[in-house]
């Protein structure tokens, strides 16, 4: 019996598929309008745009930002300079028993005792120095109508009472004094404010120092933690040898205008002494000001001693700065003069006072730096 048509179709199986040639096989791409590639060009180029203008933007706020806070941040660096500077003295007096605080507290008491004692010099003189100036302006006077005195003579030349008079009568003169006076009340307030905030970030950096360092060391990686710690605390140490440095150089400057003044006769050799000790800690300008300020207090005694006391003040500056101060610092901090007197100058000029107290430290850090982790690699090169 023949099979049925269904039959035939079930034992045939499944259809087969008609061979398709080995290159109809392969898939064909699809290709992407022309339009997207443009469109997706453009955001990008729309996102670095954006990118680089927002960035700019932000870097111009962040410097209007640190020059509007620069007299504050100054002020900070001053301050954390001071406490690092005064670490040496806190950590000796901890190793002898005293906690941090104690030990803090110690170091103040010590400078406010300096302090006071200064003041307790300078008051004596300041007001007999005004009392005499005052006792003086009488015969001042009867001096410029006398026109046979220098002053006489100078004011018949110049007429410097009748412009000082017109210069006082007229409004803007009236204003310039008024606009003075108060310019000084401002200055005094901000120096106040100034001292304030100095001694105070002082006192807790002072006490939190350790706690700050750890803080600061947790950034390093573990693996080169130690090394830092090792380089952090060499530089402390250098600064603390700078300030010691430092504060033997003013010693010796204060000594020397004592005795300049015993031996002249100009008048608070001990005060002047004192003055000029605290005002040559400060680079550049220190010794300057004092030298002038004990000029000054010269003339009560006579013109060329006065002149001879600016010509000392000069000579001890100029030696003070390229004998003396290099170095004491190449043995306290090892670093060369040329580098010192460069430092100083360069610091003095981008930050004033206290970037020429800051420039020696930082010179000091960078060698450091430079000989343990830059010259290593580039010798081993």
């Amino acid at each position: 019996m023949s099979d049925t048509p269904v039959d035939a179709v079930l034992d045939a199986g499944p259809p087969r598929r008609a061979a398709v040639p080995a290159e109809a096989e392969r898939v064909v791409p699809v290709r992407t309008p022309k339009a997207l590639p443009a469109r997706s060009e453009a955001r990008a180029w729309f996102g670095v745009g954006f990118g680089a203008v927002l960035g700019a933007t932000l870097a111009w706020l962040l410097v209007q930002m640190v020059l509007r806070l620069s007299e504050l941040l100054t002020l900070l660096l001053l301050a954390a300079f001071i406490a690092v500077s005064l670490e040496p003295v806190v950590a000796w007096l901890g190793r002898r028993g005293l906690r941090r605080g104690w030990a803090v507290l110690s170091v103040t008491t010590g400078l406010a005792g300096v302090l006071a004692g200064f003041v307790a010099l300078v008051i004596p003189a300041v007001g007999a120095a005004v009392a005499s100036l005052t006792g003086a302006v009488p015969r001042w006077r009867r001096q410029l109508r006398d026109h046979h005195s220098v002053l006489g003579r100078l004011e018949d030349r110049y007429h410097v009472i009748e412009r000082v008079q017109d210069r006082l009568g007229s409004r803007g003169g009236a204003s310039e004094v008024a606009g003075g006076v108060l310019g000084a009340g401002r200055l005094v307030v901000s120096a106040l404010t100034s001292l304030v905030i100095v001694v105070t970030v002082t006192l807790y950096v002072m006490v939190a120092l350790p706690a700050i360092k750890r803080f600061c060391y947790r950034f390093v990686p573990g693996t080169r933690r130690a090394r830092a710690e090792a380089l952090s605390e060499e530089i402390l140490s250098r600064v603390g040898r700078f300030m010691l440095g430092n504060t033997l150089t003013s010693a010796v400057a204060g000594l020397a205008t004592f005795a300049w003044c015993s031996a002249t006769g100009v008048p608070y050799p001990a005060a002047l002494g004192f003055l000029v000790a605290l005002l040559d800690m400060v680079p550049v300008v220190g010794s300057t000001v004092g030298g002038v300020v004990v000029s000054l207090v010269a003339l009560s005694v006579s013109v060329p001693v006065a002149v001879a006391t600016a010509g000392f003040s000069t000579a001890f500056r100029l030696a003070e700065d390229y004998l003396i101060m290099p170095r004491a610092m190449r043995f306290a901090v090892d670093v060369h003069p040329v580098v010192t007197v460069v430092a100083v100058l360069v610091g003095g000029s981008l930050l004033g006072i206290v970037g020429g107290l800051v420039a020696i430290p930082v010179a000091v850090a960078v060698g450091i730096v430079l000989d343990e982790c830059v010259f290593p690699r580039t010798d081993a090169s």
